[in-house]
């Protein structure tokens, strides 16, 4: 080990400081003098007992995103987004002596990285992640506070890191192990997983499909943690407190989920309240979990806005550790910082090497949390959930008791891969996964329901009526352990109010054995656009609606666009199909899903005489409900390379014709639809998107889908005008050529002919 000693001026001396001022001397080498002096008193009270603090030294990673330092980039595997981005770490454990402010380097990973420590019950171990040099996966390892007795628990080729010990004598971490990417991104997704203390009997206990982060133990023996979602709704909003037990059982929300915004990361406990200490990275978080320190009181329930307080204001911190009821470690840049309840901060110690200060915590023995008996049965397959009352809740108007009569249930898939920031080719900003349709189950007349499902699945529920359409969608997610039996009150029902005499009575659904799920014979469980929607659109709406006539304004014809089929494109731009919008969640009833969807009232005999078979509207209505996919499989996610081919030969159109787009037409679509002979990126430009939020009239996410009445993108959007099926019949074509010249002649014939030298340049 290797001991450093750093030097402070006595109290004695800070009365020098303003001549030194006066003379010159840099503001900075005198900020110790202005801070308060939280430590000292402190040690003499609360913290008389503690003598050392722990914290790690990394250099920092390039990619934006909180939870992308671990693993490589799908489109590449030897570009790695750990720390170092691939090259050597400048890793340390150490410990700063509190007293006389010497620093011991614990362990020097030589050009490897360190991460996420935290000490044992007892104070005489520290459970980390160590990633040597050389190597490309982080494993759990222990060593002493001396810097003897280093072993490694965990091995093979995932990442295992956030750890920490459970009272029960085992070890929550995360890892990689789920094989699994972000459904956004191009990194690895690390879910919950526990171990024995020595790295064996590892197994999952989460069946996200987004990242977990950051388990901790509360004082009641569950474990919390930061649970990112987003089924069926917006995908940076939504990073929120959860809690579970150390089984993996009663899956729960702790704080959040249902405003969004913030991620909420790395929290803990504050001694002797129940309140949580957590950092808020702001908006969708930040590199290295950097954000606010915030104080959490659970007394208030999960979705209550005040009972989170900032603490500070300046530089963000990282990694905070609740020493006290009223102080605080946390990590600033380089530093390592003393925070306190009032937010004054009093810099303990300033790291002069490379690399920053990370997650200090304090070397001291502390109480074990009770010990939770374990609840799953892992010789079983599925699990039971049992529905109180599906009418008790929040965002229920109009919702009237005996309107719900089953409930249909769904299962997001997770990603084998990703090579994007959005849905790629699974939807055009809806769904982000595919969602599984495993069938339906009833609910009682008193609104009760009890049912089994699949264990370790990520499931969903949709509220339907008796004609099967939507009354309510969940927009987030359950699961089961094996053999758990999970129960909730109703439909997003207030967490913070206690359940009425219901729960004493005998449910219906309890008087007789949990449904099982009643499958959809003779249907695909994953819809696909293309193979199960695209021929009934053939069969009974191309007629009016494609490349001969397009009554409307509306193609549904089935030829390919840059990225989606035509048909595909036209019913999102045209809101005939009420999918997710990429929104935010708990959409009111109705509003969601089948009985949204204008599609489904345009083939029941009412729109020129248009009605589908059975089979057929039960197939629109099962892709509508599994989130109206376009590829329904994974295999059509697309590299990079491949993202960029499709937007490579539509800009080449515009580079070759337009000339006479600027000449022929930007005479009438000047203003929202054309640009520089060019259509204008209604979908993504910023200034648009501006515009467009405020035409909407409600709250929208950050990416969300905005579509308004009598959209140009319906029209001009690139992903109309191009046909690359069929180059001949491309709207950008089709629309200014006369009729006579078999063109739609919508633009007056501004090309009388095939001919026109115009026409020809297109």
């Amino acid at each position: 080990m290797k001991t450093v000693r750093c030097f402070r001026l006595p109290d004695a001396l800070k009365s020098l400081f303003a001549c030194f001022l006066l003379a010159g001397v840099p503001v900075s080498s005198l900020v110790r003098a202005a801070e308060p002096d939280l430590l000292a008193p402190a040690l003499e009270g609360p913290l008389k007992g503690l003598e050392e603090v722990l914290y790690c030294v990394r250099l920092a990673y390039d990619d934006p995103h909180w939870y992308a330092n671990i693993g490589y980039y799908c489109d590449d595997e030897n570009h790695k987004a750990r720390c170092g981005n691939g090259g050597p770490d400048a890793g340390l454990l150490c410990k700063l002596n509190l007293r006389s402010h010497e620093v011991t380097v614990i362990h020097d990973a030589r050009g490897g990285s360190v991460r996420d420590p935290q000490v044992h019950y007892d104070g005489n171990r520290i459970l980390f992640s160590l990633r040597p040099a050389g190597t490309d996966f982080y494993h759990l390892c222990e060593i002493n506070p001396d810097g003897s007795g280093l072993r490694q628990l965990t091995e093979g080729p995932f990442d295992d890191y956030e750890a920490t010990y459970l009272p029960d004598g085992g070890i929550a971490f995360v890892s990689t192990r789920c094989r699994r990417w972000v459904n956004c991104w191009m990194t690895q997704v690390g879910t919950i997983h526990r171990c024995d203390a020595d790295g064996s009997n590892i197994r999952s206990i989460s069946a996200n499909t987004e990242h977990d982060n950051t388990p901790w133990v509360l004082p009641d023996g569950r474990l919390m943690y930061t649970r990112w979602e987003y089924v069926d709704r917006s995908q940076v909003e939504f990073h929120h407190l959860w809690a579970m037990n150390p089984d993996g059982t009663g899956q729960t929300i702790l704080y959040g989920n249902m405003h969004p915004h913030i991620l909420m990361i790395d929290a803990k406990p504050v001694p002797g309240t129940r309140e949580i200490l957590a950092n808020f990275s702001p908006g969708h978080g930040v590199n290295e979990h950097a954000g606010r320190a915030t104080l959490l009181s659970l007394d208030q329930g999960p979705d209550e806005p005040a009972a989170a307080r900032q603490l500070h204001g300046g530089k963000l911190v990282r990694d905070p550790y609740p020493l006290t009821r009223d102080l605080f470690l946390v990590a600033r840049d380089n530093q390592l910082v003393l925070l306190d309840r009032a937010g004054r901060m009093q810099v303990l110690h300033t790291h002069r090497g490379p690399g920053g200060v990370q997650e200090p915590r304090p070397i001291a023995a502390r109480p074990r949390e009770p010990v939770i008996p374990v609840r799953m049965k892992p010789e079983e397959s599925t699990g039971v959930m049992v529905l109180s009352d599906v009418y008790e809740g929040r965002n229920m108007a109009g919702v009237a008791r005996g309107d719900i009569k089953k409930l249909l249930i769904l299962e997001s898939l997770p990603k084998p891969v990703n090579f994007s920031g959005g849905p790629d080719l699974t939807s055009w900003l809806g769904t982000f996964t595919l969602e599984r349709v495993l069938g339906t189950v009833p609910v009682e007349a008193d609104g009760s329901a009890a049912f089994e499902v699949p264990a370790e699945r990520q499931v969903f529920f949709v509220a339907l009526d008796e004609n099967d359409l939507s009354v309510k969608r969940m927009q987030s997610f359950a699961a089961v352990m094996p053999g758990e039996s999970l129960s909730c009150v109703g439909c997003h029902e207030h967490r913070s109010q206690a359940p009425d005499n219901r729960f004493a009575r005998n449910l219906l659904a309890l008087r007789r054995p949990p449904s099982r799920i009643e499958p959809f014979a003779g249907f695909p469980d994953v819809l696909d656009f293309r193979r199960d929607v695209q021929p009934i659109l053939d069969r009974h709406c191309v007629e009016c609606h494609g490349y001969e006539r397009h009554e409307g304004g509306v193609l549904l014809g089935g030829d390919l666009g840059p990225h989606w089929s035509h048909g595909y494109f036209s019913l999102l731009a045209k809101e005939q199909v009420a999918d997710g919008h990429n929104g935010l969640g708990n959409k009111p009833p109705r509003t969601l899903g089948s009985s949204a969807s204008a599609l489904l009232t345009k083939v029941n005999g009412t729109h020129h005489d248009v009605e589908v078979s059975e089979p057929e509207w039960r197939t629109m209505w099962l892709w509508i409900e599994s989130g109206a996919p376009y590829a329904g499989s994974y295999a059509g996610l697309r590299n990079a390379e491949e993202q960029g081919l499709p937007g490579a030969a539509f800009g080449a159109v515009f580079r070759r014709g337009g000339a006479v787009l600027n000449r022929r037409c930007v005479s009438c679509h000047n203003s929202t639809e054309l640009a520089d002979g060019k259509p204008k990126r209604l979908p993504y430009d910023p200034a648009m998107r501006e515009t467009r939020r405020s035409l909407v009239g409600h709250p929208t996410a950050e990416y969300e889908r905005i579509v308004v009445p009598d959209d140009p993108m319906a029209r001009y959007s690139a992903n109309i005008l191009v046909n690359f099926s069929r180059p001949e019949l491309s709207p950008l074509l089709l629309g200014p050529l006369a009729k006579e010249a078999g063109g739609w002649g919508s633009c007056g014939g501004v090309f009388q002919s095939k001919e026109d030298p115009g026409y020809q340049a297109l």
